[in-house]
């Protein structure tokens, strides 16, 4: 069944979700920063392994790297793109919008859980991955791959961050349901070089959004998001 991963995925999202904010209600608040921490300590070596797969490289026996210029340019563009759009004010203000819808406006960290949760689960090849073979082909065994792994990010952002967190199931259904829906058109796109960008620039964000679970919000990750689509793009120019 077509878009099965993603509701997997989803499912996946909304038991960790609950499950960390069962658990997160019997911690104290420093108890709840040391596991803020500890989230954001994983999520950055997630983003550097990431990255550092598609960058360093084995030639001649000596260790190099590649796509530097990509990143730069890639991310360049995305930032001025990003910027320009102000990506990061309009995810502000839908996480606003639920705080209100969900009256939680009381909780101080809602916007900061669902933003930065949302980030985590959203970016990187396998939620783009997953789609593609879920609409095109009816596999969803890397979405439910990913669900296990959502899981337990959401989990324990949940617990340290509380209830803005599970709300990240919205983006992840809106974004990787749409990629399904238009798989077939996609598919052609995501050759192995334009995976290979995506995968790179998509873990450097995850490392931002390490950074901002660890030192408050330095970063707008959102704004730095058109540096996914410059950097799919930039497989296909005659270099």
């Amino acid at each position: 069944m077509i878009g099965l991963g993603t509701g997997i995925n989803v499912a996946g999202i909304l038991v960790g979700g609950f499950l960390g904010l069962l658990m997160g209600k019997g911690l104290s608040q420093r108890f709840q920063e040391i596991l803020t921490q500890a989230a954001g300590l994983c999520v950055l070596f997630l983003g550097i392994a990431g990255a550092m797969e598609h960058m360093l490289i084995l030639k001649d026996g000596s260790l190099g790297s590649q796509g530097t210029m990509m990143v730069i340019g890639s991310f360049v563009a995305g930032a001025l793109l990003g910027e320009w759009l102000n990506l990061e004010q309009h995810m502000e203000d839908f996480g606003i919008w639920l705080r209100e819808k969900t009256k939680s406006q009381g909780d101080t960290r809602f916007i900061e859980g669902f933003l930065n949760t949302s980030f985590t689960v959203c970016i990187g090849a396998m939620a783009v991955v997953g789609s593609i073979q879920d609409g095109v082909f009816g596999d969803y065994s890397i979405l439910t791959a990913k669900a296990v792994l959502d899981l337990i990010i959401v989990f324990v952002l949940t617990a340290s961050l509380g209830r803005g967190c599970i709300f990240s199931a919205i983006p992840v259904a809106l974004f990787q349901g749409s990629i399904t829906f238009l798989s077939r058109f996609l598919e052609p796109f995501l050759t192995d070089l334009a995976m290979d960008n995506l995968s790179l620039t998509g873990s450097m964000l995850i490392f931002c959004v390490g950074v901002n679970l660890i030192w408050g919000k330095k970063i707008k990750v959102a704004n730095l998001l058109p540096a996914i689509l410059v950097a799919v793009a930039w497989a296909f120019l005659p270099w």
